[in-house]
């Protein structure tokens, strides 16, 4: 109920010798309208978002200003921590991006979210790890790596007439199930409609709307999760480097995502690098720095000239056994159309493979979604094998490309319903075990693919 009394009923009401207690209560009515749309209450998360042996970046979102503040202690353990306090404001979506930084390696945390003082419960489990520290003490951790792109949420008013675009959003309780060590974020994690492209007021509706989807709070809340983006969550549909407002896309996703850096200081964008075990991730920006499909004139480069020669540089320098690359775009798919490397740009692509092989660069693993549907692909060249695992799409729309002539895919590896995918690394130093799985939306093994020996 509203109540709404105008000056001059109040002043009326002065004028009259009435008790204090109707002057006092006349005075209140308008707090008790305010108090049943409460301002500040958690709207998305908490979020777990990158996570090393010394910090754990958590996220939350409120409805409007908030004073947020995270309390977080090793499990079985009576020591609590509290990150410092973030206010949450308008600029930044009421997002806050708060650190965890009294955290030891390989330690289970549990966390509670503060808003304004009250502690805010959640029916599921906030919990996070830290890597263990293996370096010169034991063989590398045993790692579980869950994964998937394209995540459509249905809103009515914004979609397309016809059948839902979107479904399945279960699929993200199954990722959760899974207790996997983190969540990489392909691409097209949101998707922007026509009404979100041309304002920050839509493409901040869309982040916070997908955000806000209920079946992935639960996933969210406790594992480590990283993300890269494609065109949907970056401007239209084939999107590059001429869209007007890739900076307002870049804020966004800055504030909806909480990566351990954005870019370089050579060059703009949401490339990252990240370790974990023995295994490193090389996060790619393929829309930022990208020229347009359309260009005929020269050369097409998806990654442009600086993020190129620091994907090269960081690659080769990498100690890591294993080098997963994320990227939105297949790379391995020799079909020359759609948006393939091979399409777009093949000698950037022909640069890279030939770089990876000349330079003897081993376990070479690219992450990689947009395209609908899941494979694997593998080439070997100079006797250095080089993987493709596509995983695509998670509530999208999906497709079954059994007919594309992809020459690179492995037998039985493309499925065309929504899925998911789980990578399991396990085993001794010099003697490592990969295991690709993908699994549909209730969470049913479809494919396996083993590497031993490594």
């Amino acid at each position: 109920m509203n109540f709404v009394i105008s000056a001059l009923q109040q002043q009326n009401v002065l004028n009259m010798n009435i008790r204090p207690m109707l002057l006092a209560l006349l005075l209140v009515l308008p707090m008790l309208g305010q108090a049943q749309s409460p301002a500040g209450g958690l709207l998305s998360g908490p979020m777990v978002g990158y996570s090393n042996m010394r910090e754990v970046m958590l996220w939350v979102q409120t409805n409007g200003p908030a004073n947020v503040q995270i309390a977080y202690n090793p499990v079985g353990s009576e020591d609590v921590f509290m990150t410092a306090p973030v206010r949450t404001n308008a600029e930044h979506a009421y997002t806050a991006h708060l650190l965890a930084n009294s955290v030891r390696p390989g330690t289970d945390y549990e966390y509670r979210v503060l808003i304004n003082g009250a502690e805010i419960d959640r029916p599921y489990a906030t919990t996070f790890s830290t890597p263990p520290l293996w370096q010169y003490r034991t063989d590398p951790p045993a790692m579980k790596i869950a994964l998937g792109s394209c995540t459509y949420i249905n809103d009515e008013p914004y979609d397309r007439p016809g059948n839902p675009y979107g479904g399945g959003y279960e699929i993200f309780e199954e990722l959760h199930k899974e207790s996997a060590d983190m969540m990489l974020w392909l691409g097209d994690n949101t998707y922007l409609r026509e009404a979100d492209w041309y304002s920050r007021t839509g493409i901040v509706h869309r982040y916070t709307h997908t955000r806000a989807t209920a079946e992935m709070q639960a996933l969210l809340a406790s594992t480590a999760n990283y993300a890269i983006w494609d065109d949907h969550d970056f401007g239209p549909n084939n999107s590059d480097k001429s869209f007007v407002n890739k900076d307002l896309a870049l804020e966004a996703f800055q504030d909806f995502w909480a990566n351990p850096s954005y870019g370089m200081r050579e060059f703009a964008g949401t490339s990252s690098t990240f370790e974990w075990g023995d295994a490193q991730f090389f996060m790619l920006d393929n829309r930022y720095h990208r020229d347009p499909n359309r260009l005929t004139t020269a050369p097409r480069s998806i990654l442009g000239e600086a993020q190129l020669e620091w994907f090269k540089h960081a690659l080769v320098s990498s100690n890591a056994k294993f080098k997963f690359v994320m990227i939105g775009c297949q790379v391995l798919n020799s079909v020359g159309k759609y948006e393939n490397y091979e399409a777009i740009a093949p000698q950037e692509r022909e640069e890279i493979l030939d770089f990876i092989a000349k330079e003897g660069i081993r376990n070479v693993i690219f992450l990689t979604g947009d395209r609908h549907h899941s494979e694997m692909s593998k080439i070997t060249r100079d006797g250095i094998d080089i993987y493709d695992f596509t995983v695509s799409p998670l509530t999208s729309g999906s497709h079954n490309a059994e007919d594309e002539p992809n020459a690179n895919r492995l037998e039985g590896s493309q499925y065309g319903e929504r899925n998911y995918g789980i990578i399991e690394l396990s085993g001794e130093r010099k003697n490592r075990t990969v295991i690709f799985r993908l699994k549909d939306v209730k969470g049913k093994e479809v494919y396996t693919y083993k590497i031993e020996g490594l």
